[in-house]
């Protein structure tokens, strides 16, 4: 490996650990807070008969996806499955919605044939401005659902129309490194308690 390389490379990294550097003294600050309200609201969604649906472009579909799997599956605990969807998986679906009607539909389309009032949309969106994902926060809120957002830019429309933000700031990829972080912390929350033994009473 030539010295450009390790230069990148450790630039890289270094960018990735002040990022979470920054972000862990923001938590402390201000996102706490948010992270155990976007908690409580995942919980009571579930407790109440609701799903959870999840949406993202590139990357943050990925995460969207990541998400859903924890839930559906298992973080690090044995326990029941719990109701999630990620409306970025279906192919036939997505093709067909974008030839028909164009990209922007490829999420509200799904939002308004599945979400009922009491689930939650969880939008992943690093800009916070992209128009399918606001189509659809917006088609979830008209429905009755709760719209849960991470962004990495504050005061985005994304941010504007959601009913609890978590926002990440800072380059793309860093941004979605910690937000995995942020969402991995969500799902152990989450499952911690529906593992939780009954109440002596």
């Amino acid at each position: 490996m030539n010295t450009s390389s390790q230069i990148q490379f450790a630039d890289f990294f270094a960018e990735a650990a002040s990022l979470h550097r920054q972000m862990l003294s923001v938590f402390e600050r201000d996102c706490l807070k948010p992270l155990e309200q976007a908690g409580r609201l995942l919980v009571q969604c579930i407790e109440a008969g609701g799903c959870i649906f999840t949406c993202g472009n590139g990357g943050s579909a990925a995460d969207a996806q990541h998400a859903a799997a924890e839930l559906v599956g298992r973080f690090r605990r044995q326990r029941k499955g719990l109701p999630a969807v990620a409306l970025t998986t279906d192919t036939s679906i997505l093709t067909s919605v974008g030839n028909d009607y164009g990209f922007e539909e490829v999420f509200s389309r799904q939002v308004e044939a599945l979400v009922k009032k009491g689930d939650i949309l969880w939008a992943f969106s690093t800009s916070g401005t992209s128009p399918n994902i606001l189509k659809a926060a917006q088609t979830a809120k008209d429905k009755g659902a709760a719209v849960l957002a991470f962004t990495g830019r504050r005061q985005s429309p994304l941010e504007k129309i959601s009913d609890l933000c978590i926002c990440i700031e800072g380059p793309t990829a860093a941004v979605q490194e910690v937000g995995q972080v942020a969402y991995h912390i969500l799902c152990d929350w989450v499952e911690a308690h529906f593992t939780q033994p009954p109440q002596a009473g």
